[in-house]
């Protein structure tokens, strides 16, 4: 397996120069039949080629040159001068070589061969162009390439820390929920049954349907109604629990398994301390591009021991992260901890 890992990589990797080279060798040729096309004298067509052809030889050898051996080695913060003595220093050794042998190949047109030694300036500042120009051409196509290698590092980064952070929610509240099974069938309740099947729709929706980035918004409310379903037949007559959904749920989307911890916490940390009745209202405001999600939840005027232990480490910390994940810059997280009460407000762009 390893082994073949290995030559599909190899495989991968040869493509990839395949093709680049392939883009070198048309950009180079497409040049060439630019230099012979521009060239409107009236010397043979073989002729001409010949000399574009060691003009292209000498760019190709300034180009590459640069890339392969001065850039890598020299184009630094640090070594920068250095670089540009190499730079212009490779220019005025292969200018005058270049235009020796084009003064040779020129020896059967004399008349042309005291412009071509007037015109080594000329020969120096094409040299200088093509070789600053692919060292331009090289700097920005390394941003991009960085640039592109940073956003799938950050775009990989992201849906691993969403899979975790997911992965931490589904198994908190199943091990909740199966706690309450538990309880209420040591007691032999007539309630566990309806319990189970609330349950199994939650584990469907969470199984099935939460692989998804976004689901439907009205299946994420019915997802809420089962869980407060759950806490109503457990919890009966001790917590009173309304939840109100204002607007029209039609096609809007949310990432999935975001307002379930302001439940868990609601009941956990809240209407589950009290003695006495507690109380649980949620408002859910729905529009066509923005969600306001309201809970608030009465608090017990002492909490226990043990409920100040916030097993897992999960919650608000958790939904925060997600939030930042998924909504940058699109949503707004208020929360209110009163004496008597605690209220969580969560307006977001969808």
């Amino acid at each position: 397996m390893h082994q073949t890992l290995s030559q599909n990589l190899w495989l991968h990797e040869l493509r990839n120069h395949k093709g680049t080279w392939m883009i070198h060798i048309l950009s180079w040729s497409l040049l060439f039949i630019g230099l012979v096309w521009i060239d409107q004298s009236d010397r043979p067509l073989a002729f001409k080629m010949l000399v574009e052809a060691i003009s292209i030889f000498f760019y190709i050898a300034l180009v590459y040159f640069n890339i392969k051996y001065l850039i890598p080695k020299f184009l630094t913060e640090r070594t920068f001068l250095k670089y540009c003595l190499f730079l212009v220093g490779t220019i005025v050794v292969l200018t005058p070589i270049k235009v020796l042998i084009v003064y040779t190949l020129f020896r059967h047109y004399p008349e042309v061969r005291p412009t071509i030694i007037k015109d080594q300036s000329w020969y120096f500042l094409t040299n200088f162009l093509v070789m600053g120009g692919s060292t331009l051409v090289k700097i920005i196509t390394d941003w991009l390439a960085y640039q592109r290698d940073s956003k799938d590092l950050q775009t990989q980064t992201m849906q691993s820390e969403l899979r975790f952070l997911k992965s931490q929610i589904n198994p908190h509240f199943l091990f909740n929920t199966l706690n309450n099974l538990y309880a209420l069938t040591l007691k032999k309740s007539d309630k566990a049954p309806d319990i189970v099947i609330k349950l199994s729709e939650m584990m469907r929706y969470m199984l099935y349907e939460c692989n998804e980035k976004r689901v439907e918004l009205r299946k994420e409310v019915h997802y809420l109604k089962n869980y407060l379903d759950l806490e109503e037949l457990r919890k009966g007559k001790t917590v009173d629990i309304k939840f109100e959904v204002k607007g029209i749920i039609q096609n809007q989307q949310i990432a999935p398994l975001l307002f379930i911890p302001f439940l868990e916490n609601s009941f956990k940390h809240g209407a589950n301390n009290h003695i006495s009745k507690g109380f649980v209202n949620i408002v859910l405001e729905v529009e066509a591009q923005h969600i306001r999600f309201f809970i608030e939840n009465s608090k017990a005027e002492s909490l226990p021991t043990q409920n100040h232990k916030r097993s897992g480490g999960i919650g608000l910390v958790n939904v925060r992260r997600r939030l930042d994940l998924l909504y940058p810059h699109k949503h707004e997280l208020t929360i209110a901890d009163n004496p008597n009460t605690y209220a969580i407000t969560l307006d977001l762009e969808i």
